[in-house]
């Protein structure tokens, strides 16, 4: 799980400066492959510096970002 107020951006990885990207995050430790053996379709990047490879789509991860982020202010609402 990733902290979503974390959450820098979210990206596709097939242009080739974010194979890079991950490359050297891989060389540095930095990055955490969540993919569970399957295919890489997108990379979250944290403010940390931090690279989560992620085997869901980029659109899927968004949409239970904003999800999430929609349900606490409507409970911050109710209160």
């Amino acid at each position: 799980m990733v902290n979503s107020n974390r959450i820098v951006g979210i990206i596709k990885p097939e242009a080739a400066p974010i194979k890079r990207m991950v490359q050297n995050a891989k060389d540095t430790g930095i990055a955490i492959d969540a993919t569970c053996g399957r295919k890489t379709k997108a990379v979250i990047v944290t403010d940390s510096g931090h690279l989560v490879l992620s085997a869901l789509l980029p659109e899927t991860i968004a949409n239970r970002v904003n999800t999430k982020e929609s349900m606490d202010s409507a409970s911050s609402l109710e209160e």
